[in-house]
């Protein structure tokens, strides 16, 4: 970056986190689209492999110790659990059910996929769906699977490797590498690949400037 650049992804991370130091709550839980809030405000959509840390993102990016309830059972999320960011309330955030490795009875995951493939191509105030990949494992199918339904549905998407200080450098960079290589392949993949770790803060405070920044635009920062 140009010190130029530099200043502006400050300000913008700044703003960012003022943004969320604020009004950040729970809104409600929805186990079929009847149930989705009404849509008036953008949504920032979550979702990622059970235990791939999403809650612990969640958590991380809002500056709270349990907005999203963690769990080291994988699977706990069930539903479309949404978050109202701001006072008045700008934007939400959608925690999506895991994927992958729930231990459920096939008729309850297939529920699920319904479920979030359902909102995925007609939730209208979807800007960004954020797909979370553990760096330790890298892009498995039923990550190419989210990534093809969100590139069928025509929604942009970010990749983010979560628990990146779980491995040695080197790897991370081998497997960040390998991830962006084959995200370029994806039509509705955002270019950009963030690199990520709740528990140390890593690659935070940049991946919540790009969220606000997708939720309410580009020109929200400079005006706040």
């Amino acid at each position: 970056m140009t010190p130029d650049e530099e200043k502006q992804q400050a300000a913008r991370e700044k703003a960012a986190s003022k943004l969320f130091s604020g009004r950040v709550e729970f809104l409600l839980s929805a186990p079929q689209l009847k149930f989705l809030p009404d849509p008036k405000v953008p949504e920032i959509a979550f979702c990622g492999r059970s235990n791939v840390g999403k809650s612990s993102l969640l958590n991380a990016l809002t500056g709270r110790k349990a907005i999203a309830r963690a769990s080291v059972t994988p699977g706990r999320t069930q539903e479309l659990n949404f978050f109202e960011v701001g006072e008045p309330t700008l934007f939400r955030l959608v925690d999506m059910p895991g994927y992958g490795f729930a231990k459920a009875p096939p008729k309850v995951v297939e529920k699920w996929k319904r479920l979030v493939r359902d909102y995925l191509r007609g939730r209208q105030v979807l800007h960004r769906t954020l797909v979370l990949v553990d760096s330790r494992h890298g892009l498995k199918d039923v990550d190419r699977e989210m990534m093809k339904m969100l590139d069928e549905a025509a929604v942009g998407y970010r990749v983010v490797l979560t628990k990146a200080d779980k491995i040695k450098a080197s790897e991370l960079d081998a497997t960040a590498a390998k991830v962006a290589d084959e995200a370029r392949k994806h039509v509705a993949a955002f270019p950009m690949l963030h690199i990520t770790s709740a528990e140390k803060g890593m690659g935070i405070a940049e991946l919540r400037a790009a969220v606000v920044e997708d939720a309410l635009g580009a020109g929200w920062n400079v005006a706040n």
